[in-house]
This record gives C-alpha cells, sequence and structure tokens, in this order.
C-alpha cells in the first residue's frame, strides 16, 4: 500500500528512525561489552529487533506500509514467552557486573524514551495502517524494556522497593 506523508508525518519518521539507529548501535555495542552470556544473547536479539524496525520505519519514509501480518505478532508473543521462561528458570549467581548493570540501566531508560516517542507519533498520523505499524513496533519496544527489567530483577540489578 503506497502513502503520501504530511510534512510532520515525515519529520515524526525521521526522528524515530534516528531513535532506530541509536538502539540498533547501542544494543550492538552493548552485547561486546556485556560480561554474562544471557545478557550478550538479550542484547544480540534485541539488536536484531530494532534494525528489523530501522527497516520498517525507512519503508514508510518510502511511502510503503508494510503488511503486517498476524503471524508476525504470534512469533513476536512466542519469542517473549520463551525468553521469559528463560529468565524465570536462571538461577542467579553472584550480582552482575556494574558495567552489565550500567547497560541494562541505560538500555532500559533509552526503551522507555523510545516507546513514549512512538506513542506520540501514533497519535499524530492520518492513516490507520500506519498507526497499526507504529503501534506494533511500540509494543515491541515496550517487550524490550520487559526483557531488560526481568533480566536486571533477576540479577539484584534492580530493586523494587
Amino acid at each position: 500500500m503506497n502513502i503520501n506523508l504530511t510534512q510532520k508525518e515525515r519529520m515524526l519518521l525521521e526522528d524515530q528512525k534516528k531513535h532506530e539507529e541509536t538502539c540498533v548501535q547501542k544494543y550492538q555495542s552493548y552485547a561486546s561489552q556485556a560480561q554474562e552470556p544471557q545478557l550478550k544473547q538479550l542484547f544480540n536479539t534485541h539488536a536484531s529487533k530494532e534494525q528489523q524496525h530501522l527497516n520498517t520505519i525507512n519503508q514508510l519514509l518510502s511511502g510503503q506500509v508494510p503488511a503486517m501480518t498476524q503471524q508476525q505478532g504470534q512469533n513476536q508473543q512466542f519469542q517473549q514467552a520463551a525468553m521469559g521462561q528463560q529468565m524465570q528458570n536462571y538461577m542467579p549467581g553472584p550480582i552482575g557486573s556494574r558495567n552489565d548493570a550500567a547497560l541494562c540501566n541505560d538500555l532500559l531508560m533509552t526503551e522507555k524514551y523510545v516507546s513514549g516517542a512512538y506513542d506520540t507519533a501514533i497519535f499524530e498520523f492520518t492513516n490507520s495502517n500506519v498507526r497499526q505499524v507504529l503501534n506494533h513496533i511500540q509494543k515491541e519496544e515496550q517487550q524490550h524494556g520487559e526483557g531488560i527489567f526481568n533480566y536486571m530483577q533477576s540479577h539484584g540489578m534492580y530493586q523494587l522497593q
């Protein structure tokens, strides 16, 4: 499906493109810096999803609305359930390194910001198909934040009290 973007919509997508580029760079860089293998895997998985988000934003900027299938949503739910199960089964040893905690904290703050930016953008688009695509990306950003939060909590890096 082809779309014509307003100037404001184009500006919002350009902002989201920069956010996604930053997320890809951070996740890739932090995966190489993380000491815990499980954390490296989590960061690499999120880097791959962020690259998909970037590709989707680029498609939108070129005037194309990518087809969102039910299978995409089901695959994401399956992946999140599997990751959550891995986190629950993990018996933490010593508290993670300060470096790993700092990386997680930075990425959790990044995900909170990016999710909020998508929330604003969603309300500014006139095309409901584009809003659905952006909403899908936002949900995945929230799931990334949840995965990081769960990792931090299970490793004593995030206290709820």
